[in-house]
């Protein structure tokens, strides 16, 4: 069964850093094959994309609501995609999910969903 699963999220003040981390398994390709996407949602708002890597990690994409503040990356060997915040915000408080694409590149249109991890920021 493909499966995509986050962890990393949780309760921090303003200022601070995350890392978010999104583990796939069972996909239709290999890990290798397939682009990756982060996205969020807010209480009250629609979901919304900040991040696209390709298979290969060398395509990187993010929203310009959080651009230079995220980074994505990924980690063959773990089967796992990763996304730095830094410098957190309130606006960023969401539920942050991991998708795995139908493709090799960004933008992806996604076929898998993880269950999501939670981020709070604080003031």
């Amino acid at each position: 069964q493909a499966q995509v699963e986050e962890s990393g999220g949780g309760s921090v003040q303003a200022g601070g850093s995350l890392t978010l981390s999104c583990i796939a398994s069972g996909l239709h390709r290999d890990f290798d094959d397939v682009a990756m996407g982060w996205f969020r949602q807010a209480p009250g708002k629609e979901r919304e994309g900040v991040a696209c890597i390709n298979d290969d990690g060398r395509n990187i994409r993010y929203s310009d609501s959080v651009s230079g503040r995220f980074t994505a990356s990924r980690d063959s060997s773990k089967n796992t995609v990763n996304l730095q915040i830094d410098n957190l915000q309130p606006d960023d408080t969401a539920m942050y999910y991991c998708s795995a694409g139908g493709g090799r590149t960004c933008p992806i249109s996604s076929q898998y969903w993880g269950q999501g991890t939670q981020v709070t920021v604080s003031s």
